[in-house]
């Protein structure tokens, strides 16, 4: 299991492939096992770095209080262990809020970068429905199993739930796997609640696409367009009527469109 020292923790990552070095940034409670479907296509075209956050995974979960510029200064010093000296950088969600910090702080590491279903922060942010928010912490009395099958309509299309029964029992047995504890969860999410690069993003240097679904309501698709008008130069993708994990539900499309993306942008 390659783990390596990382500021005050021991990280979990893996590399796969060959070629330019592409940082994949995982999101809140989530871990590497949630870019099954990416690391295979990816992998391909560039050296893939992976890796478990801070709280996650099987990466160290220290007692302490954690930020979103702690992630981004751990994923900085990681590429620095790793003698990396520049990288495209992917991020899903709370990752994409790492991504931009680590493009806002360090932009000398970050060549081409890619922000998936995420957002600002600060006090453009658009959050969750009420609704959403209360159906989404209703888990008393729930086996992981089953909140996992309670949130599926956050995750994926209502087509893609009642079509595709085999890819949503291999996406529950997937997610099954290093389950992060409760109080790791609290202190990501805690750290969630502090990002805001509003007034940062025009710090931003690399080429960037933004892509989500038109129908996600965990984070919802206006935090996009958002982003998309502070960022003015970045390129916007919607994928109409998914949802938070179009990213899985829409590898194939996703994976081109990163690549294609990825291989316009100039490298070292």
């Amino acid at each position: 299991m390659p783990m390596i020292k990382v500021n005050d923790i021991q990280m979990y990552y893996e590399m796969h492939g060959q070629g330019f070095p592409l940082l994949l940034i995982m999101g809140l409670k989530r871990n590497t096992e949630w870019w099954y479907r990416q690391i295979p296509h990816l992998s391909r075209h560039f050296r893939v770095i992976a890796f478990d956050n801070r709280g996650a995974g099987r990466s160290d979960k220290p007692a302490s209080d954690y930020s979103i510029p702690l992630f981004a200064n751990d994923t900085a010093t990681l590429m620095d262990a790793l003698r990396i000296q520049k990288a495209h950088v992917l991020g899903i969600s709370m990752g994409g809020y790492i991504a931009q910090e680590l493009a806002i702080s360090r932009s000398d590491l970050v060549q081409g970068l890619v922000l998936g279903c995420t957002s600002c922060g600060g006090p453009k942010a658009v959050l969750m429905s009420e609704e959403t928010r209360n159906a989404y912490v209703a888990n008393e009395g729930l086996t992981l199993k089953q909140i996992l099958r309670k949130d599926m309509h956050i995750y994926f299309s209502d087509e893609y739930i009642a079509n595709h029964p085999k890819q949503i029992a291999q996406f529950v047995e997937i997610s099954m796997r290093h389950v992060q504890p409760p109080e790791a969860f609290f202190r990501q999410f805690n750290a969630c609640l502090g990002h805001d690069t509003v007034d940062r993003l025009g710090d931003i240097e690399a080429p960037t696409l933004i892509m989500a679904g038109d129908d996600d309501q965990l984070v919802p698709t206006e935090n996009s367009r958002i982003l998309k008008k502070l960022m003015p130069e970045a390129e916007l993708h919607l994928y109409p009527g998914k949802r938070h994990v179009f990213f899985i539900e829409e590898h194939e499309k996703f994976n081109r469109n990163v690549t294609d993306f990825l291989n316009s942008v100039k490298t070292l």
